[in-house]
């Protein structure tokens, strides 16, 4: 197996959560998300990055305006509230916000769309994108390693 057939498996491996890197409110669902991931299971992509862009194209959501963040996990996508649910899910101490799925779908998404549309005139918008945390910088990517690993 080459180098690059490694990292393209390693990263399908993983979980990697695709936000919009100059949305404030996302930001701060990323910055909520890192120190309560105690197990680093999941890796960030910023929607603005050309891996972002490849993911999002992928699932059929425009890179250029994405409504919503997105999951990617065992490579199937995840949007909305079943993503959020999924995260949270995941994580010590917030896996109780599973009740929320005996709510349908349709309504939980309703709120999450109502925010998403607005969140740039809600909460702002950054004038350049968030590609990592301090002590984080690992867990963020830009660049598909599996394309890395090819060029060298």
């Amino acid at each position: 197996m080459t180098e690059s057939q490694t990292a393209g498996r390693d990263l399908e491996a993983r979980e990697l959560i695709v936000f919009d890197g100059v949305c404030h409110l996302c930001n701060g669902w990323v910055s909520f998300l890192v120190p309560r991931d105690r197990e680093r299971r999941f890796l960030f992509v910023p929607a603005q990055s050309p891996l972002g862009r490849r993911l999002l194209t992928e699932n059929g959501i425009d890179p250029d305006d994405p409504e919503t963040f997105v999951l990617v996990t065992g490579g199937k996508a995840h949007v909305k509230s079943d993503a959020i649910l999924r995260i949270l899910g995941a994580l010590k101490g917030w896996r109780w916000t599973g009740v929320f799925r005996v709510l349908p779908g349709p309504v939980r998404d309703w709120g999450y769309d109502r925010i998403a549309r607005n969140r740039y005139r809600i909460f702002g918008r950054r004038d350049a994108c968030l590609v990592a945390l301090p002590g984080a910088d690992d867990r963020f990517l830009w660049e598909d390693p599996s394309a890395e690993a090819s060029k060298g």
